[in-house]
């Protein structure tokens, strides 16, 4: 087998790509050649999807299918723009089937690591990731802005993939830029608002929704795009996902708006914004707090946080949410909440009254 020593990286002919395991000696030839791959597959065999992100135009070419609706409907599509221009990256998703593309490989016997497999892969230029359980591969080229996704079917992608499609490939570029991809909710009023962070459970997503339902704006329930780069946190909108559970539906009186719906992965009902008509920021907020929900008061309560308790509800799941070294994104986070006060958010049962305990802080936070 011809092969080629780059630093630790091995890179192997692509010959011999097709039916050996992976392993972390061979993922950057392996990237590399499902790249090419990519690159050299028809674009009359694929559908072709132009969104545009905040200063990211992204070009998508992929089979129809459930994942090319989701990409469709999840993603933001007014044009949003940083200062500057924006940089094309383009997305090429394959499974068998589709032109030459080949069952993606399983990786190896050892340990796969993916802070240690990101390192590996970034002296190759490239970032990457593995879903093991349906051998759902994805690579990224940061300098050439392509990528390439590999799925053993046209349907086997993780269950969370329809709700932030390409999520992955979004992360790598924006981190670049130096903004991120954040695990949190948002909610504001004139271009002002607040990031809400916690574990699942946490109430995130049912104070999203009561908000939107009593007049405020966001940029995301689940995922947002955070930007210091002016000196003052902004957060603008990519998804337009929002979901809550079957009770929490029922409570703010939404199932007679959504009709009958099945759960998704985590049991709960998955919505878009369009479908209540919610009200987001095209423009992006200028955040001015953090917030921590917790369900179970009485009324709605503010009370001051330690910069460690927002630290720990933001970081750890935004970073470990997504692919890739994780040194940026904690100094990312660490500096964000360096610049935000925090606040733990008792919730009140009443939803009405969470959305008018909202607006009333959000009114007062500096301009």
């Amino acid at each position: 087998m011809a092969c080629r020593e780059t630093g630790t990286v091995t890179t192997t002919n692509p010959a011999a790509l097709h039916t050996e395991p992976i392993t972390p000696a061979t993922i950057a030839a392996y990237g590399r050649y499902l790249l090419d791959l990519a690159e050299a597959t028809p674009d009359h065999l694929l559908t072709t999807i132009d969104i545009a992100l905040p200063n990211l135009d992204l070009r998508v070419f992929m089979p129809e299918g459930q994942l090319a609706d989701a990409v469709r409907t999840a993603c933001i599509q007014p044009r949003l723009r940083f200062p500057g221009s924006a940089r094309m990256i383009k997305i090429t998703v394959l499974h068998p089937g589709v032109g030459g593309a080949p069952d993606p490989l399983e990786w190896g016997k050892e340990r796969y690591t993916a802070h240690e497999i990101s390192n590996l892969l970034s002296q190759a230029g490239l970032q990457g990731s593995l879903f093991h359980d349906l051998r759902f591969w994805q690579f990224y080229d940061l300098a050439a802005g392509r990528g390439v996704q590999l799925m053993a079917g046209a349907e086997m992608f993780p269950p969370w993939e329809p709700g932030a499609p390409l999520r992955a490939f979004l992360h790598w570029e924006y981190a670049a830029q130096g903004r991120r991809m954040t695990h949190a909710g948002s909610l504001g009023r004139d271009g002002r608002g607040v990031l809400l962070a916690g574990a699942g459970g946490a109430g995130k997503s049912g104070t999203v929704l009561a908000g939107l339902l009593g007049g405020l704006s966001s940029v995301g329930d689940d995922y947002v795009l955070v930007d210091l780069l002016d000196g003052r946190p902004s957060a603008f909108p990519i998804f337009t996902t929002l979901k809550q559970d079957d009770r929490g539906v029922r409570r703010l009186e939404l199932d007679r708006r959504l009709g009958p719906r099945s759960l998704n992965w985590q049991d709960k009902i998955q919505f878009r914004t369009s479908d209540i008509e919610a009200d987001i920021s095209l423009d992006g907020l200028s955040i001015g707090a953090i917030l921590l929900p917790r369900i179970g008061a009485e009324a709605t309560v503010f009370t001051v946080a330690s910069r460690a308790e927002a630290m720990l509800a933001l970081a750890p799941s935004a970073v470990y949410q997504m692919p890739g070294e994780r040194e940026s994104g904690f100094r990312f986070f660490s500096r964000l909440v360096s610049m935000l006060p925090a606040y733990r958010l008792d919730l009140g049962p009443d939803p009405e009254e969470i959305a008018g305990a909202l607006s009333s802080f959000i009114n007062g936070l500096p301009s």
